[in-house]
């Protein structure tokens, strides 16, 4: 399982190359879509083509199993420590009235829900990035979950939140079991990031059938302004 060692460099080079910039050494999303970026390696050639795909005043996110390398230019502005999940027995879809397939048009209600709760970084075409569902309450969307990173054989469980008026309902549970059970009927097998820190969330994705793979280094990178 290499490539989950390096998700987001995996998902950059293979199914979501089209949603990114840079080239062989580095490469992150385009910038309305997501945060995310990844250097191929940790070697100087690589690190430089990362630093060279962050503008003044921008930052990026890096997620990845290996110790994080800074490269010259740029600065640690936050640090911290996640896991990395697997889901480990199958999942069967379960018929469910209230799950709905989000589109485009739900695109300002996924990105206003997840500016609220703050499932990891979500900009206005996140949603682009996989499938994504959702429940809706009165009228109003109360929680949803998707896709994230993707390469061949695996898809990333995420974006799921839910509103603060409609938690302890059990919606989070039902929407990423949606989720995973659909990842798992093309023939892959699903992951997700958690914050070590998240006992409770950790918790309800163990209900679910995950386990965890490994400990991952999560760093926010910005520029370095020179006095």
């Amino acid at each position: 399982m290499g490539d989950l060692d390096r998700p987001v460099w995996a998902s950059l080079t293979t199914f979501h190359r089209a949603l990114s910039e840079g080239d062989a050494r580095a490469r992150r999303f385009l910038r309305d879509v997501n945060l995310f970026a990844s250097a191929r390696d940790d070697g100087e050639e690589a690190q430089a083509g990362l630093a060279d795909l962050v503008r003044p005043g921008e930052h990026v996110y890096l997620l990845q199993v290996p110790a994080i390398t800074v490269p010259p230019g740029l600065r640690a502005a936050r640090t911290a420590k996640g896991v990395q999940m697997v889901a480990a027995r199958p999942l069967a879809a379960e018929a469910d009235g209230e799950i709905e397939l989000l589109t485009d048009a739900d695109a300002p209600e996924m990105l206003a829900l997840a500016t609220l709760t703050e499932p990891g970084p979500f900009l206005p075409r996140t949603h682009a990035m996989g499938r994504f569902l959702g429940i809706r309450r009165g009228g109003r969307l109360a929680a949803m979950a998707g896709e994230r990173m993707r390469f061949p054989g695996f898809t990333e469980v995420s974006g799921v939140c839910t509103h603060p008026e409609f938690r302890g309902k059990g919606l989070a549970r039902r929407l990423s079991a949606a989720v995973t059970a659909a990842i798992q009927a093309r023939g892959e097998i699903a992951f997700l990031h958690a914050w070590a820190s998240n006992v409770p969330a950790i918790a309800l994705y163990r209900t679910l059938g995950f386990e965890l793979r490994a400990e991952v280094n999560v760093a926010v990178l910005e520029t370095v302004i020179a006095p």
